[in-house]
């Protein structure tokens, strides 16, 4: 029996059934996967998918999204897939299922390249493991959301299908982290971008506005109407947008960009903050911090 109170809380929860043929690229599948957001379980016992469901969706846990990897080892799974899939339909739970799979030739060659038997190959020929378990999953791929083919994809263009596939495309898969910084701490080694704003005035020298920062409304005021502020961030918007298009049709998904100024308390927070506003606006997910306010706040 299923409470409302759990059924409630299934409603935000999501499985993911990632399967296909061995060798098609389930183990890069679910490194994607967990970059995109979700929990990914590999190899789970079968009879632990649903227990684990109903005590994630019971919890409160903060995990929405699990990703569960089976393969063909788990016989059992496929007999209690029809059982397993209708529980979770009780539960309210969103279950897709991703399978993987690649034409019988590719798989003979990566299977070659490296060396390893095929787990149902059992001493005997690489193409008969192949085929039985093709003829094993079938049922699978028949109730599959999403079916790739990666015969002639590339680990990048996998990850770039599923990012499509789950989440959609464009620049909007895009995270982006934005962090300001004073250039006499030293410049960030981690930044995709690194954004000098130090030709702004320095609101250090402003008596009433030097013990305060970017955050503070007065000072965000004093650089965002200040000569050149914002046709900077007019400019810095439109080449970002151009990038990050760009970074998500190559496969980077996590975009970090650095704003200094000399302190990093001022010019740097503010145009940070500004400069957020603005990416979210195209209906990206942006974070940010301040580096050298949270360094003194743990001095």
């Amino acid at each position: 029996m299923v409470s409302q109170t759990q059924t409630s809380v299934a409603d935000d929860f999501e499985v993911l059934l990632i399967t296909g043929m061995s060798g098609a690229g389930r183990s890069r599948a679910a490194d994607s996967v967990e970059d995109i957001g979700w929990y990914v379980v590999d190899n789970l016992p079968p009879k632990l998918l649903i227990p684990l469901v109903d005590m994630m969706t019971s919890s409160g846990s903060k995990v929405h999204k699990l990703a569960a990897v089976i393969d063909v080892r788990s016989r059992s799974y496929f007999d209690d897939l029809s059982q397993i899939l209708a529980h979770l339909e009780d539960l309210g739970v969103k279950t897709r299922i991703l399978f993987l799979d690649a034409s019988n030739d590719v798989l003979i060659k990566r299977y070659e390249s490296v060396r390893r038997p095929h787990p149902l190959q059992n001493g005997r020929r690489l193409i008969d493991g192949i085929t039985e378990e093709r003829e094993l999953l079938q049922m699978l791929k028949e109730r599959a959301d999403i079916i790739l083919d990666t015969s002639r994809t590339s680990i990048h263009q996998l990850s770039t299908q599923l990012y499509e596939s789950l989440v959609g495309s464009g620049a909007q898969t895009v995270n982006v982290h934005i962090f300001s910084f004073g250039f006499k701490h030293g410049v960030p080694s981690d930044a995709d971008f690194v954004f000098d704003v130090r030709f702004l005035p320095n609101p250090f020298w402003v008596p009433q506005l030097r013990n305060l920062n970017g955050t503070d409304q007065a000072v965000s005021d004093y650089v965002l109407e200040s000569q050149g502020a914002e046709q900077f961030l007019d400019a810095t918007e439109k080449a970002l947008e151009v990038a990050l298009d760009g970074y998500a049709r190559e496969d980077k998904h996590f975009v970090t960009i650095a704003v200094g100024c000399t302190g990093g308390q001022h010019r740097s927070v503010a145009m940070s903050y500004e400069l957020a506003k603005r990416l979210k606006n195209h209906g990206l997910t942006v974070t940010v911090s301040a580096r050298e306010l949270e360094r003194m706040r743990h001095n």
